[in-house]
């Protein structure tokens, strides 16, 4: 397993940033790699909610995810097979003055040649995430 954290601070109120990663059809529009994320489970957004997202990079797939952590204004976490990796994704918020400051966190599996490829496999990941999540902040400040 391998960790990784970016964060970013938002100039938006903290209700509203958790509210538009809570819905997760969102991806789309902040992360250049999903071109569509659907609900697969009835009800409202809850720990057991699941989804399935159609990823067109690194190569196109389709992936589920189960969210595994929601706890308003504070944090939520899914897991499930992102990309060619099972992982967790977290995301916590906690105010600050003018805004939010979000951290997320990945934890993914590596596995076979995967696992030699370790570090240069996780730089790529991570700067690939930062920059969704600096889309994220300019979709959010405007």
């Amino acid at each position: 397993m391998t960790t990784f954290e970016n964060a970013v601070t938002i100039n938006h109120p903290i209700g509203e940033v958790f509210a538009y990663l809570a819905r997760f059809e969102n991806i789309p529009r902040w992360n250049y790699a999903i071109t569509e994320t659907r609900k697969t489970s009835p009800g409202p957004v809850e720990v057991g909610s699941t989804y399935r997202q159609t990823r067109s990079i690194p190569q196109p797939a389709v992936e589920t995810f189960e969210v595994t952590k929601f706890e308003p204004t504070q944090q939520l976490q899914i897991r499930g097979q992102l990309g060619p990796f099972p992982a967790t994704v977290s995301y916590h918020m906690e105010p600050v003055t003018g805004g939010t400051s979000l951290r997320n966190a990945i934890d993914l599996e590596l596995h076979g040649p995967l696992r030699l490829a370790g570090p240069i496999v996780t730089a790529q990941v991570k700067s690939a995430v930062a920059a969704n999540l600096d889309v994220l902040r300019q979709l959010l400040e405007t």
